[in-house]
This record gives structure tokens, C-alpha cells and sequence, in this order.
């Protein structure tokens, strides 16, 4: 694959799926007992406020005093004044309303834990644009689009909240996050331990950077989601590279491949056809992100375990090139058209408008820089390398900057993350960021649960009649830690002004 590829595979993140022309432990849970609040929760109106405050463009820097308007969400249904705490998601690279329709558990947990909810909208995202229409000019306008800005964001609104807000001053504060959320969750307790007590970090490869994991272990995921969920599945879509490229050079390929697979624009050129395949390989890719155990809509309208659907039309690798290719239509169709209601496949598409491609693409050219390759043995995809100086050509023509490798490793310990504690690193087995995640405990405050029939951040998902045993028990010991936390936090102000708080 080329330079833009590699781009875009990165793009695929945590803006799952968000296809733009820019190249790319569960520890002793069955002893656990499930909490009975976890009560299956019908799809129905969530209701907040939505708020603003005036941030610094810069809160790093001493020669300029601008500001902007960052949006955040406060949800107080079932907050107490007395003994109550305050769950923060720690929004990611999308608009916050989105976010928070996707984040139920917090919803759900919300009187269990006398809760304020509040949802932070990362700048650059939704309406949180620091110089507006005008944001993502060039670099210089991205220039403050960073994850250290970000957090200082959340904790300039932490201590504005506990300052205007009659009760919250000497509440607890988690921060909670899924993705590249999860992964500003746990640093923010990190870097901000004195402005949350504890962070929930949900699919959160804070180790897929440098050389900490291989770089084939995302793809190697991937493609182990679709082995296990089908006969002949994967080697089906490895057969599915060579058959293109054979169609392809035939005199009729692009017309027939075009018409063959429903696309809205036709294939014209050889550039047209790697990008179709660019497109198809981040359709797995998403659908190992999303396989969950229900129908769901989070980037497209899909059935419940959409791998083992999309399975059922590539059982057999061994057919013609031709018919292999119409059964790999039938199986891009459940992704993209389970509704029933679209006429044609658009390459240029993959997921909700609502994920922020833009400002991500920025992001993983300058500090979010993860390596990914597959070698076509281990994984179902076609060979590609992971080259530095290719994918930094391409950041260079796209946004006039550099990539550095090493920064988050620097800022945030890498694996030298032992000094830290309280956070919950929860990772599902079905999703291929785990390979990049905290999966074994560290210490008895840095937790791993891992969740065997999870998908991306399937945890911090509502509660659903339909969630696996295993998700269950990872909430239940989620809530468990967040109550210790909280109790914790507590017995130390009680301790502090001499007296004893009633929190649960």
C-alpha cells in the first residue's frame, strides 16, 4: 500500500471509520456479583444542558490572551449535594452530543453513584473551534490542537465547576473515556491527579506507539475476529487483494468492478482501485471495532454480531474471481446497507459525519503517531510496512508539519506508568486496539479487565438484554473500584476537617 493508505489507516482510530480523501482482565470476575443496577435501559431521551466556557487557546504560553468557547454537557438528575460525585467524560475527537448518546454506562451508574454527569467536548470538535470557521486553516490555526491542551481544558472546567456550582466544590471527580477518549482519561489522571480521583479508560491503547507493541498486532486482530467467526471467512477476504487487481487489468475490470459492487463512482485509473481497497480493508476494520452482541448504530445501522453476518457470504475462497467479488459485495452490504435504503456504495464514506477526520488527521501527523503494518501471512490483508519517513512525506504535504514518534511516549511514561494509580484499563478481546491497551495489571490500583466478548469500548455502552455475562461482570467491577475511589476520597476530607461523610 502506499503513503496515503498508511495515513489512512491511522485516520481509522478512534474516529472509527472516518474515510476521507487524506490518505491514512476480567481478573476473578465469576466471583463477582452482577450490581442490580445494571437493569437493561430502553433507548430514551437524554437529558442535559449544554454550557460553554471561555478557554485559552493557549494555556502554555504567555503572549496571547485568546479565547474560545468550549462546549460541555451537564446531566444532574441524580447528583447529591451530599456524598455525590462528579463522573467527567473526557470527550475525544468528535462532537460531545454524539459522544454522549454513545456513552450509557454513565447514564446508568449515574444514581448508583449519586452522579453530576458531565461531557466535555475536546477542542477542535463539535462546535469547540478556537479560531472558527477558520480552525483548520493551516498548521498554524492546528498549532494548539494538542492532548496536553486538551486535558488542561478539562481541568480549567473541572475547577471552574467546583467554583460556580453550590455543592460540587468538595466532591469526588472520575474521568471516564473510551478510545482516544480512554486514553486522555487515564493521562489526565496521570498529569491531573489532584483534579480526579480515579479515570476509567475504555479501549485505550496508550501503548500502540513506538515500539512497545509490533505494529501487525491491530491487523492480526482484525483478521483473527473474522477466522473465529466463520469457515473460510478471512482467507476469503485475503483471496478478495489478487482477485481485484486480476479484474482490474482486464479490459472491462473497472466498468464490471464498479457495477459489480454498487459503487457510486465508477473506478477509472489503478489509483481508483487502491483506494477501493483501502476503503474495503477499513470496512473489516470497523466491523472488528463494532462486532457487538446487538443491533447498534454507533457508525452505521448494524445487526447484532455483524461479523458472523457478514461471514455468511464468504464461506468459500475458492470460487471465481468474479464471484468472489459479488460475494464480497453481499458482505460490504451489511455494513453499509442493513437498512435497506442505500442505492450505492460511496467509497469516500465509512462512518457518522459526526467523527472529526480533520482535526484527527492533524493529530496523527504531529503527536499521535501509531505504527501499523500487515505482512499478508499472519493477517488477511495485503503486505504493507510500516515506513516513518513515507507516512512524515505525506503529513508534510498535507498540513506543512512533521510527525514525532517519541512525544507521547515522553509526555506520558510509555510503559513506565507505575508510579500512577487509580485507573481501570478495561479492554475487549474482539477489538483489535486491545493488542495496544493495558491488559494485565500493572499494580493493584493500575487494573486490567479484560472483556472476552468485547468490542470497542462495549463497557461504557448502555446496558443491553442482549450484553454477554462478561460485560456485565466488567461494569460491576468497574462501579466496584469508582465506590472505593469515592469512599476513599471521603474518609480522606472527613479525616481532613474531622468529621464523616454519608456517600453511599
Amino acid at each position: 500500500m502506499g503513503r496515503r493508505s498508511l495515513l489512512l489507516l491511522l485516520l481509522v482510530f478512534l474516529t472509527p471509520g472516518a474515510a476521507t480523501p487524506v490518505p491514512p482482565a476480567l481478573r476473578a470476575l465469576s466471583s463477582l456479583h452482577i450490581s442490580t443496577s445494571f437493569k437493561y435501559r430502553p433507548t430514551v431521551a437524554l437529558e442535559y444542558s449544554i454550557h460553554y466556557i471561555q478557554q485559552k487557546v493557549d494555556h502554555f504560553g504567555f503572549n496571547t490572551d485568546k479565547t474560545f468557547k468550549q462546549r460541555y454537557l451537564i446531566a444532574d438528575r441524580h447528583w447529591k449535594k451530599d456524598g455525590g460525585s462528579i463522573l467527567f467524560y473526557t470527550g475525544n475527537e468528535g462532537d460531545i452530543i454524539w459522544f454522549c448518546n454513545n456513552t450509557g454506562f454513565m447514564w446508568d451508574v449515574a444514581e448508583e453513584l449519586k452522579a453530576m454527569l458531565v461531557f466535555a467536548e475536546h477542542r477542535y470538535y463539535g462546535e469547540s473551534l478556537p479560531f472558527g470557521s477558520n480552525s483548520f486553516k493551516d498548521s498554524k490555526h492546528l498549532n494548539f490542537l494538542t492532548s496536553e491542551q486538551a486535558l488542561a481544558d478539562f481541568a480549567k472546567l473541572i475547577k471552574y465547576l467546583k467554583r460556580t456550582i453550590p455543592g460540587a466544590k468538595n466532591q469526588p471527580v472520575i474521568a471516564l473515556g473510551g478510545s482516544y477518549g480512554g486514553m486522555l482519561a487515564a493521562w489526565f489522571r496521570m498529569k491531573y491527579p489532584h483534579i480526579v480521583v480515579g479515570a476509567l479508560a475504555s479501549s485505550a491503547p496508550i501503548w500502540q506507539f513506538e515500539n512497545i507493541v509490533p505494529c501487525g498486532v491491530f491487523m492480526k486482530a482484525v483478521t483473527t475476529d473474522f477466522r473465529k467467526s466463520g469457515p473460510n471467512c478471512s482467507e476469503s477476504i485475503h483471496r478478495s487483494w489478487d482477485a481485484i487487481s486480476r479484474l482490474a487489468k482486464k479490459g472491462t475490470g473497472l466498468r464490471w468492478l464498479s457495477e459489480a459492487l454498487h459503487l457510486c463512482t465508477p473506478l477509472t485509473n489503478s489509483q481508483d482501485v487502491q483506494h477501493l481497497k483501502d476503503w474495503i480493508s477499513e470496512t473489516w476494520v470497523n466491523l472488528a471495532m463494532v462486532d457487538y452482541p446487538y443491533e447498534s448504530n454507533f457508525l452505521q445501522p448494524l445487526p447484532a454480531w455483524p461479523i458472523k453476518v457478514v461471514c455468511q457470504y464468504l464461506k468459500n475462497p475458492s470460487v471465481s474471481d468474479s464471484l468472489l467479488l459479488q460475494n464480497i459485495f453481499q458482505a460490504l452490504n451489511v455494513y453499509y446497507n442493513y437498512s435497506g435504503q442505500v442505492r450505492c456504495l460511496n467509497i469516500s464514506e465509512t462512518a457518522t459525519s459526526s467523527l472529526g477526520a480533520q482535526g484527527w488527521s492533524y493529530q496523527a501527523c504531529t503527536e499521535m503517531v501509531m505504527p501499523f503494518c500487515s505482512n499478508g501471512i499472519d493477517d488477511m490483508f495485503e503486505p504493507r510496512s510500516w515506513n516513518l519517513k513515507d507516512y512524515s512525506d505525506e503529513c508534510f504535504k498535507l498540513w506543512g508539519v512533521r510527525p514525532r514518534p517519541s512525544w507521547i511516549t515522553t509526555m506520558y511514561g510509555g510503559k513506565n506508568i507505575s508510579s500512577h494509580t487509580n485507573i481501570i484499563f478495561s479492554n475487549g478481546e474482539l477489538d483489535p486496539w486491545s493488542g495496544g491497551g493495558v491488559t494485565k495489571n500493572i499494580t493493584d490500583t493500575l487494573v486490567a479487565i479484560v472483556i472476552p466478548d468485547g468490542a470497542h469500548h462495549l463497557d461504557l455502552r448502555a446496558n443491553n438484554a442482549f450484553d454477554p455475562t462478561s460485560v456485565l461482570l466488567a461494569r460491576s467491577l468497574e462501579v466496584r473500584h469508582m465506590k472505593q475511589w469515592i469512599k476513599d476520597f471521603y474518609a480522606s476530607l472527613g479525616k481532613k476537617h474531622g468529621v464523616t461523610f454519608d456517600h453511599f
